[in-house]
């Protein structure tokens, strides 16, 4: 696999491109249709549809779960979503912080803020805003959120600890996350865990279920809940892209599983000054 900085180009470039592509081209080819298993990057989402505040256009299927759905937001908060893509959790977030609430989605690939900025525009949603930055160095100020939200992203980039600090950082003392990602249990087949595509589908970046829980509890949150976690079953012919029949069959023999895990914690109430865990010790 490549460095901290080709990755993030490899998924910022994959990325582009699904922003740029026509949604309704892709739902008519063969994979759209039904045909055969949709890519990686698809097989993971929830349905949305029935959610308050959903609109289709801005919905790409690319996330694992509905932290939006768990997230306890109120009218007048002020919500993060991190990778906001097209902006589908924010507008849901909107509908439920009301006109006296602010959305900020944060995406680091200018395509995909751009599509964000024009389905917001169109919607005529003045309280949300789509700012380009990375993550892990978040273009909000500290103490400025109630709540933080996130669809299948943290696996995405490669340093998770950086990105929990920055959670803890923009998070108001008392506020809390519901973010939704991908974990597993076990070793990946080193075919899949060194594919491009597989890290830029969620998969090969996703880091064991414990240690994704213990880094949480190690940046200073407190009350860590799993909100929902589900299955992921990676179809025999997207595997059948990386692994023989006998490894594919192996795979599916050796104990491992994917998973997507929708946490929620809070930030402490004390320590309003603090950055993290380790100046208020």
């Amino acid at each position: 696999m490549q460095n901290e900085n080709e990755i993030k180009d490899m998924v910022r470039q994959k990325y582009s491109e699904i922003a740029q592509q026509d949604k309704a081209q892709n739902q008519s080819s063969c994979c759209g249709s039904g045909g055969c298993s949709t890519e990686v990057y698809n097989i993971m989402t929830d349905d949305y549809t029935s959610v308050e505040g959903y609109h289709a256009e801005a919905d790409l299927n690319l996330g694992c779960g509905l932290p939006t759905q768990f997230a306890k937001i109120k009218p007048g908060d002020t919500v993060i979503d991190l990778g906001s893509g097209a902006g589908n959790d924010c507008f849901i977030a909107r509908k439920e912080v009301g006109e006296a609430g602010t959305v900020i989605g944060i995406d680091f690939t200018p395509a995909m803020i751009s599509l964000a900025r024009k389905n917001a525009a169109k919607l005529g949603f003045e309280n949300v805003e789509f700012r380009q930055g990375d993550i892990e160095n978040m273009p909000v100020a500290a103490n400025s959120a109630d709540v933080i939200v996130s669809n299948c992203v943290l696996n995405l980039v490669p340093n998770k600890d950086a990105v929990l600090k920055e959670i803890y950082r923009v998070l108001k003392p008392g506020g809390h996350f519901s973010i939704a990602d991908i974990v597993r249990i076990g070793d990946l087949p080193e075919k899949i865990s060194q594919a491009a595509e597989m890290y830029a589908g969620c998969v090969a970046g996703s880091i064991q279920k414990e240690l994704y829980l213990q880094l949480i509890k190690a940046n200073g949150f407190e009350n860590s809940t799993i909100q929902k976690e589900k299955p992921i079953i990676i179809p025999d012919d997207i595997l059948s892209n990386y692994l023989q029949a006998d490894e594919i069959a192996q795979y599916k023999n050796n104990g491992m599983g994917i998973y997507s895990l929708t946490v929620f914690a809070s930030k402490p109430l004390t320590g309003a000054g603090c950055c993290g865990p380790s100046c208020c010790s």
